[in-house]
């Protein structure tokens, strides 16, 4: 009789051990990230976590994200940890801006063969993000498909909830003429753009993953993977003493994108943009582009990472407590009636 050979899990491209050793290896690392409203470590069917009893009326708060095409850039230079800081900031901002504190987080990790130098490379940068957020890593998910990616590459994807006291949540319904628009400043591109991006620098520009590019510091693979700026920490200060009336989260749309979902309609706001001071990699992308500043500001956040609508009169006191805490911060605009549909413009000065 012939025997017939076993063919295992293992021998379909598919590592189960692998991916539980690289886990236990990180689970140290995990815990740090942990406070004492999770009740359980990571390996379990789910995670748990309570609800901080100083709420009284809490509301949960949700968002899921991933990083986008800038993960070619992490494969074509082999640098795989920030990533995880970015799938982190996409989601955790995009609560803040409704006034809500990260409780926890969790990823998706997908790939065609799980590496052992690039996972714990990205998985640590997720847990880099959480601790900036302060917010618990609980849990998440290792997919090893093989042929369904490439074995060299790997997607992301996150969620994230929160919470808020329910008559604190900020929802730009209070926002009136003669507010005041505060931006914070970017971390360079963060994790919007990156289709345009490497069209533009690599088939147009033709430019090396690690070449230096006049006018920006550094290899241009170190600027196009900087992480996406998480602003939970210094925005919350901000919120629990200022009148917060609006937030926006500067990603996919650029500033006039974002900015109008938070403006009620009969208002609008006019954002004064200098092309020859935004960060060199927007002039970069720009003159590659041939774009001007309303197609930029459209698409990149142009140095503007996050954006605050706030009482005029607290304007100097909000940019003067963000300085303090270790951002760059500055009144970039103002609330006015609307003549038209039209809810922010952008002009070159």
């Amino acid at each position: 009789m012939k025997t017939v050979k076993t063919i295992t899990y293992k021998d379909s491209g598919v590592d189960i051990a692998k991916a539980d050793r690289l886990i236990d290896k990180l689970k140290g690392r995990i815990k740090a990230t942990h406070n004492v409203n999770v009740l359980n470590m990571i390996g379990g069917f789910a995670a748990l976590t309570e609800v901080p009893k100083s709420y009284k009326n809490p509301v949960l708060v949700s968002s899921t994200d991933g990083v986008g095409t800038k993960l070619k850039v992490a494969f074509m230079s082999g640098k795989h940890d920030t990533v995880g800081i970015d799938l982190v900031g996409m989601s955790v901002n995009d609560i803040l801006t409704l006034g809500a504190k990260p409780l926890f987080f969790l990823d998706y990790y997908a790939c065609g063969k799980i590496d052992e130098n690039v996972y714990p490379q990205v998985i640590g940068g997720v847990v880099d993000g959480c601790l900036q957020a302060d917010c618990a890593l609980v849990g998440g998910e290792t997919a090893e498909m093989p042929s369904f990616y490439k074995d060299d590459e790997y997607d992301l994807a996150g969620f994230a909830v929160g919470v808020v006291e329910k008559g604190k949540i900020i929802d730009g319904s209070t926002i009136q003429a003669g507010d005041a628009v505060i931006g914070l400043r970017s971390n360079g591109l963060h994790s919007n753009g990156y289709s345009l991006v490497r069209k533009l620098l690599f088939d147009v520009k033709g430019f090396r993953i690690d070449e230096a590019v006049p006018g920006m510091p550094g290899k241009l693979y170190e600027e196009l993977l900087k992480p996406t700026r998480i602003y939970v920490k210094p925005v919350l200060e901000i919120v629990n003493r200022f009148t917060v009336k609006g937030m926006a989260h500067i990603t996919g749309g650029g500033l006039p994108g974002n900015i109008s979902r938070i403006i009620p309609d009969g208002l609008c706001t006019t954002l004064h943009v200098d092309p020859r001071k935004v960060p060199p990699i927007f002039q970069v992308l720009m003159e590659a582009g041939n774009l001007d500043i309303t197609e930029a500001c459209s698409t990149f956040n142009m140095g503007t990472g996050f954006v605050l609508i706030v009482n005029d009169r607290d304007a100097e006191d909000v940019v003067l407590s963000l300085t303090n805490s270790g951002e760059s911060a500055a009144r970039i605009g103002t609330i006015e009636q609307a003549a038209g549909d039209v809810k922010v413009t952008v002009v070159s000065d």
